[in-house]
């Protein structure tokens, strides 16, 4: 039956109404703020921790405090060579650091280090490790650890790109850019300085710790825009700080100390929190959780550490905390708690998941995805390792480093800003690649780090004390603070280090 032009009218009239009616309502999304252990940190700061009455004294020899990675590679050594006579004192109810991991009923997901690249030849220790654990047979690396492809992706113009450098939006005069700086950080791989771990090979007094990544690009003659966002994204990456933030010598580091065809990264759904509890299978015995150390204290020949319900009589104390605590918890190091020199990045982690994966244009999903120009860091998918045909839910770790503010004004703004107002700053920075995602997230999980890991600013190498942060008898420091890079294999190779130091001090009888 015809309409008439009235009816046709009403109808146009009628149509945004009926549109507001029937349109789907945005998916509610759950979520929250996930233990950081803030509070109890900043107990620790005020001296508000220590415990008025302490019921139980156990006596051991040797007392490790921090039950990250630094702290269970102290463990996994003493363990190996026979010496049991031991504890660890993790501050949170569980160990793992930086590596520490979650799960939901869909994956497993990390909190902040996702993946360790393949070690190369120098890398001893950790290649021993990962033998020790089943990824490494007779030189040959375990298929379902090396992350399967596609591994990155960049989001630009509007869609997806294969890798990380923008090679599909670049001139000649960024491809030349590109081949010099490749030749350059290729000159300074032979040269020898640049190692994993860095202690084999460490200059202290190199020219280029006394200039920043971004002055360096300048002072070289490096005009490339494309270039110069890819090197800031690394440095942002793995030290949480921007090019004009960054040592030269650690923004080389990133680039010049691994492999040049290196065939990796190893990573599995929980992150580097596979690592963690693999370890924690070998070492759990040892280690206590919940246990935040309030005081250190020397009496006599012996230290006295006080956690909630115990004090431990210890001959040695392995400090695998951050450097920055110590001066608030141990007795002989309370005048260095204003130290400024050693700077910490403030970090955010979410974990997002999605009931369905949003609709994409150009290069499929990848393991590692990343937007240009972005503030946020992109995201990993937890579930990229996983063997099934289909996936239809997933996780996503998201990252973000607070590189454009201070460190002082991004730990107000995690501690001042609410979870909705992470959740939506979130949600828009993804929108950008993604503008249906809000239809398809109903969970955001978000984790504050106010001192995620140390900063490797200018000047770092040369700071005094920076390899030994403080000299006190069988007292011994054990963590990638030291290094200046908050990387795996850091944190592993000062752990062993300072087990190996107290074993030497054991077998002394000192």
């Amino acid at each position: 039956m015809a309409i008439t032009r009235r009816e046709f009218i009403a109808g146009l009239v009628a149509a945004p109404a009926l549109v507001r009616l029937t349109r789907k309502a945005p998916r509610p999304i759950a979520g929250g703020f996930v233990d950081d252990g803030m509070a109890l940190g900043h107990s620790l700061r005020d001296g508000l921790a220590t415990p008025q009455r302490v019921p139980e004294r156990r006596r051991v020899r040797v007392a490790i405090v921090g039950g990250g990675i630094a702290g269970l590679s102290a463990s996994w050594e003493l363990d190996r060579r026979g010496f049991r006579d031991f504890v660890v004192l993790e501050l949170l109810e569980r160990a793992g650091g930086n590596a520490r991991s979650g799960a939901n009923e869909v994956s497993a997901y990390p909190w902040a280090a996702h993946y360790v690249p393949v070690p190369g030849p120098r890398a001893t220790l950790v290649r021993e490790l990962f033998e020790e654990l089943g990824l490494l047979h007779d030189g040959v690396w375990d298929e379902r650890s090396l992350c399967f492809s596609p591994q990155e992706r960049l989001f630009m113009f509007g869609e997806w790109h294969a890798g990380l450098e923008p090679e599909f939006a670049m001139t000649a005069a960024d491809r030349a850019n590109f081949r010099r700086f490749a030749d350059i950080v290729a000159a300074h791989r032979a040269s020898g300085e640049f190692t994993i771990p860095s202690a084999l090979g460490v200059r202290r007094d190199s020219p280029l710790d006394r200039l920043s990544m971004d002055a360096w690009l300048t002072a070289q003659g490096f005009t490339s825009p494309r270039l110069r966002w890819y090197v800031d994204y690394a440095c942002r990456d793995d030290f949480g700080a921007a090019a004009r933030q960054s040592s030269a010598w650690a923004g080389i580091h990133y680039f010049a100390a691994r492999e040049p065809n290196e065939q990796g990264p190893l990573t599995w759904p929980a992150g580097n929190g596979w690592i963690v509890e693999r370890l924690l299978g070998k070492l759990s015995a040892y280690v206590r959780t919940g246990a935040p150390v309030a005081r250190v204290r020397r009496e006599g020949s012996r230290w006295r550490l006080t956690t909630p319900g115990v004090e431990y009589e210890a001959d040695i104390v392995i400090w695998a905390a951050p450097a920055f605590v110590a001066p608030y918890v141990v007795d002989e190091l309370h005048e260095r708690r204003h130290r400024a020199d050693f700077v910490y990045s403030p970090w955010l982690t979410a974990n997002l998941t999605l009931e369905r994966w949003p609709a994409e244009r150009g290069f499929p999903p990848a393991w590692d995805n990343v937007i240009y120009d972005s503030p946020g860091l992109g995201y990993v998918v937890a579930t990229h390792q996983s063997l099934r045909t289909v996936e239809e839910r997933t996780v996503w770790t998201y990252y973000h480093a607070f590189a454009e503010l201070t460190p002082e004004q991004a730990r107000h703004e995690l501690m001042a800003r609410d979870w909705a107002y992470w959740r939506d700053r979130i949600l828009d920075d993804l929108s950008r690649a993604h503008p249906d995602i809000r239809d398809c997230v109903s969970r955001i999980d978000v984790l504050r780090l106010g001192h995620a890991m140390i900063r490797p600013t200018v000047g770092f190498l040369t700071l005094p004390d920076r390899t030994t942060p403080a000299s006190l008898p069988q007292f011994f420091h054990a963590h990638s603070d030291q290094s200046g890079l908050s990387l795996f294999e850091e944190a592993q190779y000062h752990g062993v280090s300072a087990a190996r130091a107290a074993l030497s001090v054991v077998a002394g009888g000192r």
